[in-house]
C-alpha cells in the first residue's frame, strides 16, 4: 500500500461531498454512479442504500483487517456481506453517512477502495492457496501484492477506456481465469511466468493472447506497464461497450494486438527501472502431530499444517460470522483468510486442531459441489441486473437438497443476472444468465443456459448457450437431470461425458 492511502485521502471530502449530493436527489444515479465507482462504491437498485467493495490484494485477509470487518459490521449494524468472484469484500445496505464514513475507516487498516469499480485497475487477484498449496508451481502471491501496489499508482495519473484487471495463477486449476483476463500471469514448473493479456468474459468473450513466455518474476511490473500503456493507446474511447481489452483482438487482429503489446513492452524494457526484488518468507510454524480427514480440510505443502474451506451458500456468510472467525483465530500463529475467486474463503495454516475448531464454527459451509455454486449480487441490489439470480441460487439448492443426491451428481452451477458474467456463467459446467422468455401467456422471467464451460489451463473452453429456461422451471430441470445422473451411478462429469445426448433431451424440453 506504500503512500497510496495518504495519497487517497484527499480525495475523500469530494466523495462525501457527491455522496450527499445524490442521496438529496441533486443527482441522478446515472451521475453518481460514473462518480462513486472510482472510490468501491454503487448505489443499489432504488437508489436508497450503498454498496462498498473493500478490495483485497490476492484475496488474503489479515487478523487486523478481519478486526475491522468484524467490528465496522456491528458498528453499522450491517445486514449483508458477500464474497465475490474478484476476491472482494461487498458491504451492503449502507447509508450515506456509513458509506462515507466506511471508505475512510477502511484507509486507516490498509483497505483501500479507490478504484474498486469504476474505469481503473481493479483488485488483482491470485490462487486462494499460493504459497500452501500441493503441487503449485511457486508461490506467486509476492507478486500479486507487488503488483497490486503498482496499479494502485496508474489511478491519479491515467485514464484508462475501461477497467483494468490482473490475476495470477499459480498451478494448472486456473482459478483466477489467467489465461483469459485482461492481464494474466501463468506460473511454470520451471519457475517463471508466461503472460496471457487481452481477454475476457462477458458480451464477445475473448480467450488472451499469449504476448509472452518465460518471463522472469522480477520482471512483471514492466508487463505490466506495457499492458497499461497499450490500452491507453489503442483502447476504445469512443464507445464504453466495445472498451475492455479484448476488443483489441477484434480492432487490431490477435497478431496485430500482440505486436502492439510487444512494442509497447519494447520501450518499457528500455525506458523503465521496474525490476522487483522479494524475498519469499518461509511458514515455520509446525503441526501438533495430530491428523485430520475432511472434505472441507485441505493438506498443505508444510507436513502437518492444513487449510479448511468456507462456503457460504450464495457467498454471503452472516454478519455474525466474521466476529466469530476473528475471536476463533485470534490465538492461532501464523493463521491468515484467504477469499476466493468462487465466493468462498479459506483459513490457512492451521493445525489439526485449530482446522478442527474453524470446521466448528463452519458447519454452514455449503455440504457438497452442486452447494458451493455461485450467484452474484443479483437485481434485487444490483442496478444493471437482470435477473435475482442469488434467489434462483437459493430456490435450486432447497429443492435439490430433497433429492438427498450423491456429492458430484450436479455439478457447481454459475448464475450471473445479466451478460456481465460477475458469476463467470461462461466457464461453467452449467451456467445460467438472466434475461426473459417469451411465451404464450407473455414475457416470463428466465435465464439463458449454458454448458460445457471449463476454466482449466489448457482445457479452456466457453460455454455453448442452449436455450432460454423459464426461471420457475430451472430448480426442476436440475431435478430431473439429478435422478437420470444418479440412475446412471455417475458423477455429472462422466455423465455429461458417456451420455450428453440424453442431457440435451432434459435441456430441450426445458428451453423449448
Amino acid at each position: 500500500m506504500r503512500n497510496h492511502a495518504a495519497e487517497f485521502r484527499g480525495d475523500l471530502k469530494e466523495f462525501h461531498e457527491m455522496t450527499e449530493k445524490f442521496y438529496n436527489k441533486e443527482i441522478n444515479v446515472a451521475q453518481y454512479k460514473g462518480f462513486s465507482g472510482g472510490f468501491g462504491s454503487y448505489a443499489q437498485r432504488g437508489g436508497n442504500a450503498s454498496m462498498l467493495r473493500l478490495r483485497l490484494s490476492g484475496g488474503e485477509v489479515t487478523k487486523e483487517q478481519l478486526l475491522f470487518i468484524a467490528e465496522s459490521i456491528e458498528k453499522y449494524d450491517i445486514s449483508l456481506a458477500h464474497i465475490t468472484t474478484c476476491q472482494s469484500l461487498q458491504l451492503h445496505n449502507l447509508s450515506a453517512d456509513q458509506v462515507c464514513a466506511l471508505v475512510e475507516e477502511a484507509f486507516d487498516h490498509e483497505i483501500i477502495t479507490r478504484g474498486g469499480g469504476g474505469d481503473f485497475p481493479r483488485n488483482v487477484m491470485c490462487s486462494p492457496l499460493s504459497g500452501v498449496q500441493q503441487g503449485e508451481y511457486f508461490d506467486v502471491l509476492p507478486y500479486a501484492k507487488e503488483a497490486a501496489d503498482y496499479l494502485l499508482g496508474f489511478i491519479k495519473k491515467v485514464k484508462l477506456p475501461r477497467k483494468l484487471k490482473v490475476c495470477f495463477s499459480n498451478s494448472k486449476e486456473n482459478v483466477t481465469h489467467a489465461t483469459f483476463r485482461d492481464l494474466g500471469f501463468v506460473a511454470k514448473e520451471n519457475g517463471k511466468f508466461d503472460v496471457y493479456s487481452a481477454g475476457g468474459l462477458g458480451r464477445s468473450p475473448r480467450m488472451g493472447a499469449l504476448v509472452a513466455s518465460d518471463i522472469e518474476p522480477s520482471k512483471i511490473l514492466y508487463y505490466i506497464k506495457a499492458m497499461v500503456d497499450t490500452f491507453l493507446a489503442h483502447g476504445n474511447y469512443e464507445n464504453r461497450a466495445a472498451a475492455r481489452t479484448r476488443f483489441m483482438q477484434e480492432t487490431l487482429g490477435t497478431e496485430g494486438y500482440i505486436k502492439a503489446y510487444q512494442e509497447k513492452l519494447d520501450k518499457v524494457l528500455t525506458e523503465e527501472n521496474l525490476d522487483l526484488s522479494i524475498s519469499s518468507k518461509e511458514i515455520t510454524k509446525q503441526g501438533d502431530g495430530n491428523t485430520l480427514d475432511n472434505p472441507r480440510v485441505i493438506s498443505q505443502k508444510q507436513a502437518g499444517l492444513y487449510a479448511v474451506s468456507y462456503h457460504p451458500v450464495g457467498g454471503s456468510p452472516k454478519p455474525e460470522f466474521f466476529r466469530r472467525l476473528y475471536d476463533t483465530i485470534l490465538p492461532m500463529e501464523d493463521v491468515l483468510v484467504r477469499l476466493s475467486p468462487d465466493e468462498g474463503m479459506y483459513i490457512i495454516n492451521l493445525t489439526a486442531s485449530e482446522a478442527q475448531k474453524i470446521l466448528e464454527i463452519t458447519q454452514d459451509s455449503a455440504k457438497n459441489t452442486f452447494e458451493a455454486s455461485i450467484a452474484c449480487i443479483g437485481a434485487s441490489i444490483c442496478q444493471v441486473g437482470a435477473r435475482d439470480s442469488q434467489s434462483l441460487l437459493h430456490a435450486c439448492v432447497e429443492r435439490v437438497q430433497k433429492e438427498n443426491f450423491p456429492d458430484g451428481t450436479l455439478p457447481q452451477i454459475h448464475i450471473s443476472g445479466c451478460p456481465s458474467s460477475c458469476s463467470a456463467h461462461q466457464i461453467a459446467p452449467l451456467g445460467f444468465r438472466g434475461g426473459v422468455k417469451q411465451t404464450p401467456e407473455g414475457p416470463k422471467p428466465a435465464f439463458a443456459v449454458y454448458e460445457n464451460g471449463c476454466e482449466f489451463q489448457g482445457e479452456e473452453n466457453f460455454g455453448g448457450d442452449l436455450g432460454v429456461m423459464q426461471e420457475s422451471e430451472i430448480p426442476e430441470f436440475l431435478v430431473e437431470l439429478g435422478k437420470e445422473v444418479a440412475s446412471q451411478n455417475m458423477t455429472y462429469d462422466q455423465f455429461i461425458l458417456e451420455h450428453h445426448d440424453k442431457f440435451m433431451e432434459i435441456a430441450d424440453k426445458y428451453t423449448k
